[in-house]
């Protein structure tokens, strides 16, 4: 009989696990977005590392403002994808076609989707509701 195990320990041990792992869910979310779509270090779209200075330098000859962190390939990409809205665009990139333009658009719409996303209120309460609390280790 000195073997009995408590239940309420039991229970509590598997609550306790439980807890864990919904943490460990919560960081993990949390963490992918930062890594994967806010590195500051590489272009948004191909994934090229960037220099710091690039992106502080960076002008374009059409003053237009890159919104996103681009390689400097990619920016001349996004400068033609916008120029090819207003009706111009480089006409020697030939293989910048109809499927091409949906592709940006596509991937613009993606990091629109992204930015709700940080901004909807479910993940600013995940983001505090992890501020306040710390792991045990």
């Amino acid at each position: 009989m000195a073997d009995v195990i408590s239940l309420d320990d039991k229970l509590e041990l598997a609550k306790d696990k439980k807890a864990e792992l919904i943490r460990r869910r919560k960081v993990l979310a949390v963490q992918k977005v930062f890594q994967c779509t806010q590195c500051v270090f590489k272009c948004e779209k191909c994934g090229i590392q960037i220099s710091h200075n690039y992106q502080v330098k960076e002008k374009t000859s059409t003053d237009l403002k890159v919104p996103y962190r681009l390689c400097e390939s990619c920016s001349e990409e996004y400068i033609d994808y916008i120029e090819r809205h207003k009706g111009g665009g480089d006409s020697d990139c030939y293989w910048r076609n109809e499927s091409w333009i949906d592709l940006w658009k596509k991937w613009i719409d993606y990091q629109s989707a992204i930015d709700r996303y940080l901004k909807s209120k479910e993940f600013l309460q995940l983001i505090q509701e992890l501020k306040q609390t710390r792991p045990d280790k």
